[in-house]
């Protein structure tokens, strides 16, 4: 069986967010207009973040069990410019963290338990093995290192 901890992230990541467009998940409006946190001078380039953060929030709930909004915001988060002082350490945007939980909690993908912090439904355990496993296939196609993850 195909661990999600195996797998490039890269990869699994561009195949979990091709899921979720597949799926029909609609782009909040404000989207455009939001930068990621207050370390961030520009907002995103790519037309696409959405999906792809909403991949990595699902990857990082995988890995981590049970997690907050507050420790995923920490993961996303960076470093700020404060001019001639040193950089500080800031957190990512909790908005953002917070919207893509609940549009995951609505498609089923994951559950909230207010003692432990979000975590895998069932669905959403199968959707990022599925994944995993179609990313290691066909890496397995192109190189015969991979084939014995299969």
């Amino acid at each position: 069986m195909v661990n999600v901890k195996e797998v490039p992230a890269d990869l699994l990541l561009n195949k979990l967010a091709s899921e979720f467009k597949e799926k029909g998940v609609k782009m909040p409006e404000w989207v455009n207009y939001l930068k990621d946190g207050i370390g961030k001078e520009r907002s995103w380039v790519q037309d696409d973040w959405y999906y792809t953060r909403m991949a990595s929030i699902m990857r990082k709930v995988a890995l981590n069990s049970s997690i907050g909004i507050s420790r995923l915001s920490q993961e996303y988060g960076g470093r700020q410019d404060r001019g001639t002082k040193r950089y500080h350490p800031v957190e990512g945007s909790r908005y953002i963290v917070r919207n893509i939980l609940q549009a995951l909690e609505k498609l089923g993908y994951l559950k909230n338990d207010t003692k432990t912090g979000r975590s895998l439904t069932p669905a959403g355990q199968s959707l990022v093995d599925k994944a995993a496993k179609e990313v290691m296939k066909n890496l397995a196609e192109k190189d015969k290192v991979f084939e014995k993850y299969l």
